[in-house]
């Protein structure tokens, strides 16, 4: 009886411990997970909320939590550098900043990053704090996923690579042209191809891209692109391409009636937007405005806008003006008047007698004939004056421009007028002087050909033979044609007189035609 209930009572214990142990083992495998999963290493950088993997809000693992990270009062543009070669994505495009969400978290702040380090570890990260972030906002990025430029002066120039199999690759001069070279500049936010070369930016080290592109020019990305196998066995050596592209065309000059003279703007979030800078800084902004125009050096900053702008601030060494930070406080407005204010002026030659020929040099004059220089530019400002330059002597000339022009006139050609000829606009505007050379125009004296000169007068002579000919052949036979409708004329009334003498006699009875002819 004991026995039996031993037995019964077994099963039963064997059917309560089955979930203990299952609860154990579930335990166990948890926390073998959890210590299999280790957490982010502190200070690391990530994106979120982004379209791609390389875009987004940019967060910093500092103490165990994401942090949202704040704008630098300095160096935004090189931060993005750092986010974008930690995250192991290509050149930044842009960044901005998004109000922050009033989430209560702490938020850091990245300082006195030089843009050539490998992590947001070796800037120096402060904060931590739930408190003040610069500006009310967090930081935006935007990084190109797939291509990138190496080892070039800017953003918009480097040696060309992509990412391939999670590294990168170089890309061979042979299998890339200009309309590849138009989607990564548009890629990267850069402007049209100004350069491409093999080995302009290094040869390029480790892998190189096997596919030749084939882009329209119009793709978005690299990489949405059509590719082919290559058509050559192997790459050179140091023929990596290169490429450099014009900066981007987000900066403008207005109200100077010179794209290189007036208030500064800058395409921003889908508008263009006042530029602001503090004074102590505006020289530093103004060289980099002109600089990315193309436009010189910077000849003065005069008083800017009456109203504000969004603060910039630059070291003045940057290549464009996303390059610098930026404030999202407001700064007084920005003027900049550059060096290249005047456009090139350009240079002709005309002449009326038809001694000038076009010669594998340029223009080519038969000696004797007369010639005229023309200068023109177009129409920026009233008033200034064109110098004509010869660099075959010290001789110049100079004439005020009337309707934007000005013309030399030379009566006769010999062989002091041969060489290099130039012109060059001065104007004086905004309290400056200014000047613009035209290209060089490059005139040589020839001696005017005999049998040239003996043709070209039998010509004029049979010319004026043939009209005098047909002249008075055309007189001769309108003559001949009136004599002739004279007598017919004649014949035509003296005919008509007879049928009215017959018409009045067969009228008449035969005493009346007897008395006609007693009379007669």
């Amino acid at each position: 009886m004991t026995v039996d209930l031993f037995r019964s009572v077994e099963p039963q214990l064997e059917t309560d411990m089955i979930p203990a142990v299952v609860l154990m083992t579930l335990l166990w495998s948890t926390d073998l997970q959890a210590q299999s999963v280790s957490p982010p290493a502190e200070d690391s950088v990530r994106l979120v909320n982004g379209t791609t993997s390389c875009s987004g809000t940019v967060e910093v693992f500092s103490r165990g939590e994401w942090l949202g990270l704040c704008p630098s009062w300095w160096s935004m543009m090189r931060e993005v550098k750092v986010v974008c070669r930690e995250l192991d994505c290509g050149n930044p495009v842009s960044e901005s900043g998004g109000r922050l969400v009033e989430d209560g978290r702490r938020r850091v702040t990245l300082l006195h990053c030089s843009g050539n380090e490998s992590s947001v570890r070796q800037c120096n990260i402060t904060g931590g704090g739930p408190g003040y972030c610069f500006g009310g906002y967090y930081h935006h990025v935007i990084c190109s996923e797939s291509v990138r430029l190496v080892d070039g002066a800017g953003l918009c120039s480097g040696r060309v690579e992509v990412k391939s199999n999670q590294s990168w690759a170089s890309v061979c001069e042979a299998d890339f042209d200009r309309q590849d070279a138009e989607v990564v500049c548009g890629e990267l936010g850069c402007g049209a191809p100004a350069a491409l070369q093999g080995g302009l930016y290094g040869g390029g080290e480790g892998q190189t891209w096997d596919k030749e592109f084939q882009c329209k020019g119009k793709e978005s990305l690299l990489l949405d692109c059509d590719t082919s196998d290559r058509k050559h066995n192997t790459c050179l050596p140091g023929n990596a391409v290169g490429l450099t592209c014009s900066e981007p065309d987000d900066v403008r000059l207005v109200g100077g009636g010179s794209r290189c003279a007036g208030g500064v703007e800058r395409y921003d979030q889908g508008e263009w937007r006042i530029v602001g800078a503090e004074d102590w800084n505006q020289e530093n902004v103004a060289a980099v405005v002109c600089r990315q125009l193309g436009c010189g050096s910077t000849v003065s900053v005069p008083p800017g806008y009456t109203t504000r702008g969004f603060g910039v601030f630059c070291s003045g060494s940057e290549s464009s003006l996303r390059e610098c930070s930026r404030s999202y406080y407001l700064s007084p407005g920005l003027t900049v008047i550059c060096s290249d204010l005047l456009v090139q002026p350009d240079i002709s030659l005309t002449d009326s007698m038809g001694g000038v020929s076009r010669g594998h040099q340029g223009p080519e004059m038969f000696r004797g004939y007369s010639f005229t220089i023309t200068c023109s530019t177009q129409p920026q400002y009233p008033g200034g004056s064109f110098l004509l330059t010869f660099t075959g002597s010290n001789r110049t000339q100079t004439q005020p421009a009337v309707n934007h022009s000005a013309a030399f006139l030379f009566p006769a050609a010999d062989d002091s007028h041969q060489g290099n000829y130039s012109c060059v606009y001065d104007n004086y505007v905004f309290s400056h002087n200014f000047s613009s050379e035209s290209e060089l125009l490059s005139l040589t004296i020839t001696a005017s050909p005999l049998p040239a000169f003996i043709i070209r007068h039998v010509v004029v002579l049979l010319l004026l033979l043939t009209a005098i000919t047909t002249s008075y052949l055309y007189y001769k036979t309108t003559r001949r044609q009136k004599r002739v409708n004279r007598v017919s004329s004649m014949d035509l009334y003296v005919n008509a007189m007879e049928m009215v003498s017959l018409s009045s006699r067969a009228e008449a009875g035969p005493g009346e035609e007897r008395a006609a002819q007693g009379t007669e």
